[in-house]
């Protein structure tokens, strides 16, 4: 057997089921972090939900809950989700429309399917703010909506970044880019990489084939920095879709806990005990107040909406019992016999 050492390696990133939300919470499949790789560039989680009929599961319903340090992304495929945040963003994500929102320091938001989703699917991902903006960053809620770049073999729709000649306007604190990609029956699409960036293929429809392995749904194929072409493949009879993250490596130690990114135990703590004390209503606090959130539970006498639960915010979980650690930070170098 010839081995080809000039072959682009791949690395696989499996996902494991979580709820999301309270206890009535919606089921998504996680693949970052993981405990192979916790970040792909500045992109630091990953969850794919759905197809998910909404009539036998409740859609999603998440309260006002906080976040610091980072950006979270929504992209969807089929479905409507309403996003109110305490900066004073709302929008109605719709499938092919990126919607952005950056934290900062603090900042609090809901997301709630609405009256008119039947079938809910999507991605929301998670970008961790580099040490030297985290605290700086203001409270955003950026849109977009990018065309259709054709490709020989499909198309892209970039939403953040450049990619084959498209490009986004949405700001990045970090060298990144991000689209969606489909590909046409049994055809291969071949994109020109960056080669400072490591890469992840998030697989969701058809056949994903990156490099030749195969990548499964809500799976991740990852590439490491050097690789400056791509092949991705659809062996499939129906179009095949995919997600594509990438960007410059993170070299931060980063900490992840509930809704938090921070950079050691003790600044978790203290967001944690803020969150707690402001019960979700404190208008000058670090994480503001969601005006307007009307959850699937309506609105109580107190003029809060509430979830399905009837929870009107959602309370971090305990934390646990030994000091938090940072994540490792991973070579960005593909290891394919994981």
């Amino acid at each position: 057997m010839v081995v080809d050492m000039n072959a682009t390696a791949v690395e696989i990133i499996s996902s494991r089921a979580v709820p999301l939300g309270g206890p009535r919470a919606m089921t998504v499949h996680r693949s970052l972090p993981h405990r192979q790789r916790s970040l792909i560039g500045a992109w630091c989680f990953v969850d794919h939900f759905g197809p998910d009929d909404v009539s036998k599961t409740g859609g999603m319903d998440v309260g006002p809950h906080p976040h610091t340090g980072l950006q979270t992304a929504t992209w969807l495929f089929t479905g409507e989700i309403s996003h109110i945040d305490a900066g004073g963003g709302r929008g109605m994500v719709h499938p092919g429309e990126f919607y952005l929102m950056t934290a900062g320091n603090g900042i609090s938001h809901t997301e709630t399917t609405t009256e008119a989703t039947t079938v809910l699917h999507g991605v929301q991902l998670w970008i961790a703010l580099p040490d030297a903006t985290r605290s700086t960053a203001e409270r955003d809620l950026a849109y977009f909506k990018p065309p259709s770049t054709p490709l020989d073999g499909g198309q892209i729709k970039v939403f953040m970044g450049e990619l084959m000649g498209a490009s986004s306007p949405v700001h990045s604190h970090t060298p990144m880019v991000g689209a969606e990609l489909t590909i046409e029956p049994h055809s291969e699409i071949i994109l020109q990489l960056n080669p400072d960036f490591e890469h992840g293929v998030i697989a969701d429809t058809g056949t994903i084939l990156v490099e030749g392995v195969e990548v499964e749904k809500t799976q991740i194929g990852y590439t490491g920095i050097g690789e400056t072409t791509l092949r991705i493949r659809n062996d499939s009879d129906e179009a095949g879709r995919a997600l594509f993250i990438g960007g410059e490596p993170l070299r931060e130690e980063i900490l992840m806990w509930w809704n938090f990114i921070g950079r050691d135990h003790d600044e978790i703590v203290r967001y944690r005990d803020e969150w707690q004390a402001s019960q979700g209503v404190d208008v000058d606090g670090q994480f503001g107040f969601v005006e307007g959130y009307i959850g699937h539970g309506g609105v109580g006498e107190d003029g809060l909406g509430r979830n399905a639960d009837g929870m009107t915010w959602l309370p971090a979980p305990r934390l646990p019992n030994a000091r938090m650690r940072t994540r490792t930070l991973t070579e960005p170098v593909a290891r394919p016999n994981l």
